[in-house]
């Protein structure tokens, strides 16, 4: 492919309409991966450009379970799953599996096909930063995510990288939904991080002062 190299940098500088106009003269791209073996639409994904992963996703017949879950593909994802049970707990290259690929993508319906396909909700990602679903919920601020997580057994004391917890991620938000729903599921208020920062220091140092009044009210310190 003679524009691959042109097209994932399109792509990593969210160069939209140079991205769609390579595809365009060269469908072929639409397979193109970078030298680590990431797919143009992981790619696109990762990098917040949704756009143009739809684009690759719709332009593809033969996303593997962790593009159909990134771009929240649920028929996709149930041809796989039908096929192959155990892909909802496969790892990807990058240490991510499929559930939390969808839940930090803030796709529900792709998150509920894979937990109903026993997806291991505490399961963390194979890597550095060892992000449980319920983080990723967390940071793509999806309550109804979160809530699906949780009433199937998800910790809500999940710690991930630096002990960072999905309570103290919601405060850092200015989430106050869903640090509510956390605190009814258990979580801890004053869980302190690696760093010390308590989800009400998160909230004050971000200005969130809703949150702020929110926690002092349920007892943080």
């Amino acid at each position: 492919m003679v524009n691959e190299t042109e097209f994932l940098d399109a792509i990593q500088k969210g160069e939209t309409d140079k991205a769609k106009s390579l595809l365009e003269g060269e469908p072929e791209l639409a397979n193109a991966q970078t030298a680590g073996s990431l797919s143009a639409l992981l790619l696109a994904a990762y990098y917040g450009q949704p756009a143009i992963a739809a684009l690759l996703a719709e332009r593809r017949t033969n996303l593997d379970i962790f593009e159909a879950a990134a771009a929240g593909k649920v028929e996709r994802l149930q041809e796989l799953l039908r096929a192959q049970p155990g892909l909802s707990n496969a790892t990807a290259p990058d240490g991510f599996q499929p559930l939390g690929l969808a839940c930090f993508f803030g796709h529900f319906e792709a998150a509920r096909v894979l937990v109903q396909a026993r997806a291991e909700i505490n399961s963390p990602s194979r890597n550095t930063q060892k992000v449980m679903p319920l983080h990723s919920a967390a940071a793509s601020r999806s309550l109804e995510i979160a809530r699906l997580l949780l009433e199937m057994g998800a910790d809500p004391n999940a710690r991930q990288n630096n002990d960072v917890t999905p309570l103290q991620e919601a405060a850092a938000n200015g989430q106050v939904e869903l640090a509510e729903l956390l605190l009814n599921h258990g979580a801890m208020i004053d869980s302190a991080q690696a760093q010390g920062e308590t989800p009400l220091s998160l909230a004050r140092k971000a200005g969130h002062s809703a949150m702020v009044d929110f926690l002092l009210k349920h007892g943080a310190e």
